[in-house]
């Protein structure tokens, strides 16, 4: 028995780290949330993208499987956060239950209310795990209870508070589309290209309509903007890697010089408003996709899933199903590609000719 009980002589901080329980902001504040968005991905949004194709197919099935993808939401959220987190087995699998109820407990906030209360519960299962005998017993036991307790006093409240915040700037952008096109679009794409879960975020928040119209725009100006930008480095495999992957990789590169940024800034800022006042694009799928941008096209897929079914967050603002015209093809054509990649270009050319970008600048590994 001697070797599963705390010794009371040693310091909190040993224990601490030999049951792995850290507290940083990469794991915490990076890792952690990124990954929830990976939950939302696998579970989320590929069956919202099914369900779509079921509905406009006719393919029951479809809308089967889609319907059993979306189920299990905040399973996959938990289940992510806890990998991200290195969560023992017991505590990982525990996660199913927690992430369950913090999404529905928390309603349209429920992403927000997961991340907080999966933190919650992953600490709580650490700090028994392996520390009894009985450790199949005491775990799953210590990590549900406290995670579901939690979920029941907390998810609704962080549900509320995430839902009132992107309800106002949703409500902000649709009476200051230009402004707020602006700032939707800047300060997202600038989330994006940082080593935070841009996607996160804008599913904690809901973000959908003009206002994750403008989110899209913001994103797909950082992420085809940067690749434009530095194509005399990259070629076309930095072209692919930053266009449909992550303009992420550019980040070793604006921590040492980030003038390097403002190609992609300024596209942003010139996208958002374009998105919001002259096509006013909105982006009516899953929230996860306004801050997603051309990563694996998920932006312009969320926006075309919006145009034919509407998610439930955005119909619980009011949003329909439409047929989309001639104009708003062309519209989500250039806000997710023409705009952001000839004011890059144009930008970036201007500052290679006055020497602030200089070769090499923008090369990454790819």
């Amino acid at each position: 028995m001697g070797k599963y009980i705390f010794d009371n002589a040693a310091p909190l901080s040993d224990f601490l780290k030999k049951q792995d329980i850290v507290f940083t902001w990469r794991r915490i504040g990076i890792d952690a949330l990124g990954a929830m968005a990976h939950g939302l991905f696998a579970s989320l949004l590929i069956g919202t993208i099914i369900n779509t194709l079921g509905a406009q197919l006719g393919i029951p099935f479809l809308n089967q499987i889609g319907g059993f993808a979306i189920a299990g939401t905040g399973a996959a959220m938990a289940l992510s956060i806890g990998f991200a987190l290195k969560a023992p087995s017991f505590v990982l699998y525990s996660l199913v239950a927690v992430g369950q109820a913090a999404n529905s407990l928390g309603g349209s906030g429920g992403p927000l209310a997961v991340y907080f209360i999966t933190l919650i519960a992953v600490f709580a299962g650490k700090l028994v795990s392996k520390t009894t005998p009985i450790d199949l017993i005491v775990t799953p036991l210590v990590t549900i209870g406290v995670g579901i307790s939690a979920a029941h006093l907390l998810a609704p409240p962080i549900g509320r508070i995430a839902s009132a915040f992107g309800i106002a700037i949703m409500w902000a952008t649709e009476m200051q589309p230009f402004l707020m096109g602006i700032l939707v679009s800047g300060i997202v794409g600038i989330v994006l290209t940082l080593p935070i879960s841009s996607a996160a975020i804008c599913a904690a928040l809901g973000l959908v309509g003009l206002a994750g119209g403008a989110a899209v725009a913001g994103c797909c100006a950082h992420m085809v903007g940067f690749a434009v930008a530095s194509w005399r480095e990259n070629k076309i495999g930095g072209l692919l890697a930053q266009g449909l992957g992550t303009s992420m990789l550019q980040v070793p590169n604006l921590m040492k010089k980030p003038v390097l940024w403002l190609p992609a800034v300024t596209a942003s800022l010139v996208n958002g408003p374009a998105a919001t006042v002259i096509f006013k694009l909105k982006q009516n799928g899953p929230p996860i996709s306004s801050g997603m941008g051309t990563s694996g096209m998920v932006g312009p897929i969320g926006v075309i899933t919006g145009w034919l079914s509407p998610s439930e967050a955005a119909k619980a603002m009011g949003e329909t199903a439409a047929v989309p015209s001639a104009f708003d093809w062309i519209g989500l054509l250039l806000i997710a590609v023409v705009i952001p990649a000839a004011v890059a270009w144009f930008v970036s050319e201007a500052m290679r000719k006055r020497g602030i970008i200089k070769d090499n600048d923008l090369w990454i590994e790819c």
